[in-house]
């Protein structure tokens, strides 16, 4: 059994409050049992988020920072015949434009239907094939693009945006130009969109944007056993620290248990903790007798733990 936990832990004031609050025996149980191994990961400004380096490694893929090929893996997922193309996740977006700096809305607000999202889709769809993209609708939340540009184009992850200033993150590799101008080309055409004109009526969020994420050629995925558990995304992105207090009390009494309980039985297990800088790799290991009754006096407190992530 090896569990990824993305976004367990937080740098903002509040969320390392409330991780300091939380009451987590079974993870402390976890955490004294299990010996720390692979780290991966930087600072919280990196394109790649840490768990998304951590599945790059579990998976044996290669790329840079920003330039690992999540597009095409989710497009092949989708039934999309990914071929040697570089892909790219095209994500409708609303950009909120404040006094200070624009803000990326977290797309599930949106809330988008795929009637609207394939309307918005034709819409700008001639802007990129007249440039030579081969552009694909999914579903409403995904459109995927191929182009030679594509190839090893360093791009945030939509994780590292969603509430945050997008000029800190728009790429400026010279082969994302053409995307910028697009980018520009886009919101200028879907700015007086009919379909936004009545969103806005109805109290809705506008789709005035897209968010380029995930680029490069498929690769190989080495092991598909790593169960990826991700409760904690959608409150920890919205700041809801009460619900996201929930998600990891919920975790440690589910899927952390059962992962407590199997490990005697799978010394392969793993546990693989992300943060906003690190993603931190626990094992199961065999162990002595004296080891075994040495583990059952030490405790490890895990806010200490998700602080260093």
């Amino acid at each position: 059994m090896q569990l990824l936990i993305p976004f367990a832990s937080a740098l903002s004031d509040a969320g390392m409050q409330t991780a300091r609050d939380l009451s987590l025996p079974q993870l402390s149980r976890l955490l004294s049992a299990m010996q720390a191994s692979q780290r991966a990961g930087t600072d919280e400004y990196s394109l790649s988020p840490p768990h998304e380096r951590a599945l790059a490694t579990a998976w044996g893929w290669q790329g840079d920072d920003g330039a690992l090929p999540f597009a095409a893996l989710a497009a092949a997922a989708d039934g999309i015949d990914v071929g040697q193309h570089s892909w790219g996740l095209l994500t409708p977006v609303h950009w909120h434009v404040g006094r200070d700096h624009i803000t990326l809305a977290d797309p599930i607000e949106l809330k988008l239907d795929d009637v609207t999202s394939r309307t918005m889709f034709d819409a700008v769809r001639d802007l990129f094939e007249s440039e030579g993209f081969t552009l694909i609708h999914a579903s409403a939340a995904r459109w995927y693009a191929a182009h030679d540009s594509f190839e090893d184009l360093p791009c945030a992850s939509l994780d590292r945006v969603i509430g945050r200033n997008v000029d800190l993150w728009l790429p400026t590799h010279p082969k994302a130009r053409l995307v910028r101008r697009l980018q520009n080309e886009v919101q200028m055409l879907l700015y007086s969109h009919p379909l936004n004109d009545e969103r806005e009526a109805r109290g809705e969020l506008p789709v005035n944007s897209f968010w380029l994420s995930g680029c490069g050629r498929q690769q190989p995925v080495a092991s598909r056993h790593l169960q990826i558990i991700d409760t904690l995304r959608a409150p920890l992105l919205a700041q809801d620290w009460a619900g996201w207090a929930d998600a990891w009390r919920a975790l440690d009494a589910g899927p952390l248990t059962d992962l407590l309980n199997r490990m005697s039985s799978e010394p392969g297990s793993s546990l693989t903790l992300c943060g906003e800088r690190f993603a931190q790799q626990f094992d199961a290991a065999p162990r002595s007798a004296w080891q075994r009754l040495a583990g059952s006096f030490r405790s490890v407190d895990p806010h200490t733990v998700l602080e260093s992530l």
